[in-house]
């Protein structure tokens, strides 16, 4: 099997292993010429040293359109340079909640029911229509229900922040996935407009392969037609 070099490493590789470079866009092309001058379209470059100059690229986009390139952007860079996926679940499983994690969440699905609010009013008119309505001689709550309100206190003394943990969880989730969401969009943006600018330069290159034919198409009919006269 015939082997050809890269022009960046050296190095010999498979046909099938390198890119040439009219299959390159003219912006990587450009970073290219800049470390190499010597560099056109009929040379080779292996798939390695292609990706650290997409990602050279690529990292000049963020920085032209953000000015600086955070943790976020760092990670899509690496992801596009590495081929992987930057998707992950952010669904906690419940095996990794712990005990209090996964009574703050049953608390607060609780609290926000229709179940709770008629279970509580019920408690209510209950405690209030036995101290009441009842001519009881030593009602064990009378007006104005003090031991009724030290139980509504105490509860919602406990209750307030077992749901506010149960928030402050689903917030840092509600994060994560805000974070993915944000990454996964900037790779969609970048990979997109890379193939764009792709497209372009291999449309430019047929219409310039496509302009040279024609011309000899031309130059061939000239010929039939000046030995024919």
């Amino acid at each position: 099997m015939n082997k050809i070099q890269c022009e960046i490493c050296k190095n010999l590789f498979p046909e099938e292993q390198l890119i040439r470079g009219h299959g390159i866009s003219h912006e990587i092309e450009d970073l290219l010429r800049k470390d190499y001058p010597d560099w056109d379209d009929n040379h080779y470059i292996c798939k390695n040293d292609f990706n650290i100059y997409r990602t050279k690229y690529i990292i000049a986009l963020i920085e032209e359109e953000k000015g600086s390139i955070e943790n976020l952007e760092k990670e899509v860079i690496n992801s596009i340079k590495e081929n992987e996926l930057i998707t992950f679940n952010t669904n906690i499983t419940k095996e990794k909640l712990s005990f209090g994690e996964r009574i703050s969440d049953k608390v607060a699905l609780f609290g926000g029911s229709w179940k709770f609010i008629i279970i509580f009013f019920s408690i209510l008119v209950i405690w209030i229509s036995i101290n009441t309505l009842y001519s009881l001689r030593q009602p064990f709550d009378p007006y104005p229900f003090i031991l009724l309100n030290l139980i509504l206190s105490c509860l919602a003394a406990i209750q307030a922040p077992i749901i506010m943990m149960s928030q402050n969880r689903q917030a840092v989730k509600d994060r994560m996935r805000a974070e993915n969401d944000y990454k996964i969009n900037l790779k969609s943006e970048i990979e997109i407009r890379t193939l764009h600018e792709k497209v372009d330069h291999l449309l430019l290159d047929q219409w310039s392969k496509m302009m040279k034919i024609q011309e000899m198409q031309i130059e061939i009919l000239e010929e039939i037609r000046n030995k024919i006269k």
